[in-house]
């Protein structure tokens, strides 16, 4: 069973970014191999032996990067342990209860038989990129609703997941 893992985002302006690396870092203490790769700079995912893809959430879309990841690399994807995870709520909606995956990343989850998926709050911040982002921000609408602790959380029980099946091999 694996124990090198690729976390690999999508992301505009980085709160996506930072939270695979909040994710990677607890793969790490865990004592797995997690290296953190934007998704449009991954050639390859053979090397891995699971995978954690995620990505912002764009007007119920996963980021661009993110979705062209998922199409080249598709067929290698389905032969590894993998999970998803999306963020963007500008509320706390995600803290308070579980939301779905929206439809393209279902339909996603089900032809690569994906082990789980959770999405975060997001976060939108003065400097955003992007007329919409930066019109959001300026009538208030924005802020960081990320929840680290459930990150974590979450990343460690991916680690668990992997660890045990490495010692039932």
């Amino acid at each position: 069973m694996p124990t090198s893992v690729l976390v690999a985002y999508g992301t505009t302006n980085g709160s996506t970014a930072q939270i695979a690396e909040a994710v990677a870092e607890v793969l790490r203490k865990a004592g797995l191999t997690a290296d953190l790769l934007p998704a449009r700079s991954v050639v390859d995912v053979r090397p891995y032996g699971a995978v954690v893809l995620g990505s912002g959430l764009y007007a119920g879309r996963w980021h661009r990067d993110a979705r062209r990841f998922l199409s080249r690399h598709g067929r290698q994807l389905a032969k590894r342990p993998l999970w998803f995870f999306s963020s963007g709520p500008l509320d706390a909606s995600a803290s308070e209860r579980d939301i779905p995956p929206v439809h393209g990343v279902r339909r996603a989850m089900i032809r690569l038989d994906v082990r789980g998926h959770v999405t975060f709050g997001g976060c939108l911040e003065e400097g955003a990129k992007g007329y919409i982002a930066q019109s959001i921000v300026r009538n208030g609408k924005g802020g960081d609703f990320r929840d680290f602790g459930a990150i974590e959380d979450w990343a460690a029980r991916i680690a668990d997941e992997l660890l045990t099946a490495r010692e039932e091999d």
